[in-house]
């Protein structure tokens, strides 16, 4: 899920270019983002398809599949540093909503040893 990471807007991935997702949502400010749920519910209420998109919100959705099953390989640095915090908190601070993305985007939990070793890195 690791991508919900990709960061609920927060890091907000989009259509790939040149084997990357594009950086022109990098400098999202997700600790604005993750600190005020009137704001993050948006983002996970995107990613569900329960409501409407921000332009990042959107780019964030089409990518977070892809980031998930490719342990963010497409991601820039910028965006696996913003994965790691989004899912960090997600999962220690809002839990359905971790629960909900994680079951729309990997139900079988397929891919859930490899998104578990991305957000074990450093890198």
């Amino acid at each position: 899920m690791k991508l919900l990471v990709l960061c609920l807007g927060l890091v907000c991935l989009a259509i790939a270019e040149d084997n990357k997702y594009t950086d022109r949502y990098d400098n999202i400010n997700i600790d604005e983002i993750l600190a005020n749920k009137r704001l993050l519910g948006p983002y996970v209420k995107c990613l569900l398809g329960q409501g409407r998109c921000t332009p990042e919100g959107k780019e964030l959705k089409n990518t977070i599949r892809d980031a998930m099953t490719t342990s963010c390989e497409k991601c820039t640095e910028q965006q696996r540093k913003g994965a790691r915090k989004v899912v960090k908190h997600l999962k220690e601070k809002e839990p359905e909503y971790w629960n909900q993305i994680k079951a729309k985007y990997d139900p079988g939990d397929k891919f859930q040893e490899s998104y578990e070793a991305f957000l074990a890195r450093d890198d």
